[in-house]
């Protein structure tokens, strides 16, 4: 029984097609049948060949090793079929490795009767060499459309790098950390098709992504807190997120669109990793053109990353570098200021000192006390420069009653708004005992109030508010000035930035944010063109 099984799965082997049955009947004895369970070793590229192999059942996987230890999969053969017939021929050793793909049964003819096969059955030869024949002219094809592949998959892989070189080049442009900004943005949405794109930069000082944005004719800047939203989310873990539905999707927000009127389809939002693989920004791509974002896209923007952090690392230096000779050189200039004023600024202040003592008349003794707060006044602001420049830090944190403090420091702002044609408005409801540097907290009012009225050169008013809020102070600077532009408001607080006036060294709201941080407060502006300015300051109670 078991061998009328064999003959009929022999018989129906291409090799035999055509072969009488009394041949097959005297190959039997000769065949010798074995179980492979799948994933078994057949024999080895290089092992020795003395036989070849007809499948009964099953099928088998015949492959290559290559140098790199890559499998090529040269064929895949089920029942009825035959391999290892090359080694019978050209008595070389077995060129290629065969497992059992599946489980599978196989009869192997050895080298002895296969040669007798070969004279004994005129059919059984021309099957062979047919088969042969089939399979080169296969694995000739095979060969060419494999061939084909690789060259278009290697100008494929050489369009890429040149669209690489091409946006390494675009994002090593610039020096300017904003047009730079949008060049490697640019470069990121044009390349992968994306519609639009944001491309986030950390404040690890905040914990929080910023970007800047076009509204009309101005960029605006925005933020958001490290690990909320998606952007958070991948400036958070690093991870990789691709949404081909974001409809679709928990993680989006259709706030943005209802607002806006935009309708986002797809997303590929990826970080910005530097060369240590430290995470310095996230791209927030959107809308592909043409369908979803790729693994290709995303190995793309993992590649500009490291070219566009680099770029921006560099911006950021340069600019720093640039900052820091400029505070130098300011910092040289109050230093010998100092130096030369010192002497006779403290002979001014001892001569008004003896006026104020000596004269009865009291107009003269407020002129003398004037004189003294106005030489105290520049011998401060000019230490102040210094120690800005320099990098001192110092607080006096004294215990006081904070509508004190902002009562002595309006009395002196009043009068110099007066003389600007600036009103004064006081809303200064907040009383209460605080602990801050009374005279750090003076400048900080009067520099800002001195900005105030540089927005009002035709006169307006200033209102100051001061609150509590969250169990701390608020303190409120309003004016009916010009305003200022957005791309202003967003770099007010860096050294040399100045707007809308020509005196002054530009150190002046960098200083302010310095003292207010140093007070562990917080400093915001609300500002549009042409309806003035609030600047909005949160202290706690106690800056110690």
């Amino acid at each position: 029984m078991q061998d009328a099984t064999l003959f009929n799965r022999v018989k129906y082997n291409v090799l035999f097609e055509s072969v009488d049955e009394t041949t097959l009947q005297s190959l039997l004895p000769y065949l010798h049948e074995t179980h492979y369970p799948a994933g078994q070793l057949i024999f080895d590229d290089g092992s020795e060949g003395d036989s070849m192999f007809l499948i009964l059942s099953g099928s088998v996987k015949i492959c290559k090793i290559t140098k790199t230890s890559e499998e090529v999969v040269l064929g895949i053969l089920h029942a009825g079929d035959f391999f290892g017939e090359l080694e019978m021929i050209d008595a070389r050793p077995r060129s290629a490795r065969v497992t059992s793909l599946t489980d599978a049964k196989i009869a192997n003819l050895s080298k002895q009767d296969f040669n007798l096969l070969l004279g004994k059955s005129p059919e059984f030869a021309v099957n062979l060499l047919r088969m042969m024949s089939l399979r080169l002219r296969t694995s000739n094809q095979s060969f060419l459309l494999q061939g084909e592949h690789y060259f278009h998959e290697t100008l494929h892989r050489l369009d890429k790098m040149h669209k690489l070189i091409e946006a390494s080049k675009i994002v090593n442009s610039s020096l300017d950390l904003q047009k730079l900004l949008s060049n490697i943005l640019q470069t990121a949405t044009g390349t992968i098709g994306a519609d639009r794109g944001t491309l986030y930069l950390i404040d690890e000082a905040k914990g929080e992504l910023w970007s800047k944005v076009a509204q009309g004719t101005s960029m605006v800047e925005i933020r958001l807190p490290i690990g909320k939203g998606i952007a958070g989310f991948v400036a958070a873990t690093g991870e990789t997120i691709n949404i081909p539905d974001a409809y679709a999707d928990s993680r989006f927000n259709p706030n943005v669109d209802k607002a806006t009127g935009y309708r986002t389809k797809t997303i590929l939002c990826m970080p910005m990793k530097n060369k240590d693989g430290k995470i310095i920004g996230v791209f927030q791509l959107l809308n592909k053109n043409d369908g979803t974002f790729t693994k290709e896209d995303e190995e793309f923007i993992d590649a500009l990353s490291i070219h566009a952090s680099i770029a921006i690392e560099n911006a950021q230096l340069a600019q720093q570098m640039v900052n820091n000779e400029r505070l130098s050189a300011v910092g040289q200039m109050a230093s010998t200021i100092i130096h030369d004023i010192k002497n006779p600024m403290g002979t001014l202040r001892v001569y008004a000192q003896v006026m104020k003592k000596k004269s009865a008349d009291e107009e003269t003794k407020k002129m003398a006390d004037e004189m003294i707060s106005q030489v105290d006044r520049f011998v401060k602001m000019t230490q102040e420069i210094l120690d800005f420049t320099r990098g001192v830090s110092s607080m006096n944190i004294q215990e006081c009653e904070f509508s004190e403090v902002m009562d002595a420091v309006l009395i002196f702002i009043a009068k110099d708004l007066t003389k600007r044609n600036v009103q004064l408005v006081q809303n200064t409801d907040f009383k209460g005992i605080v602990q801050v540097d009374q005279d750090k907290l003076m400048r900080v009012f009067y520099n800002i109030a001195g900005n105030a009225a540089d927005a009002m050169p035709n006169g307006g008013t200033l209102t100051v508010a001061t609150y509590e809020k969250n169990g701390g102070i608020g303190i409120e600077f309003t004016d009916t000035g010009t305003g200022m532009p957005p791309e202003v408001k967003a770099k007010i607080f860096e050294p040399f930035m100045t707007y809308g006036k020509k005196h002054g060294t530009g150190l002046g709201m960098a200083i302010v944010k310095k003292i207010v941080d140093d007070h562990k407060g917080k400093i915001e502006i609300d500002s549009e063109m042409g309806k003035g300015t609030t600047i909005r300051i949160l202290l706690p109670m106690n800056a110690s």
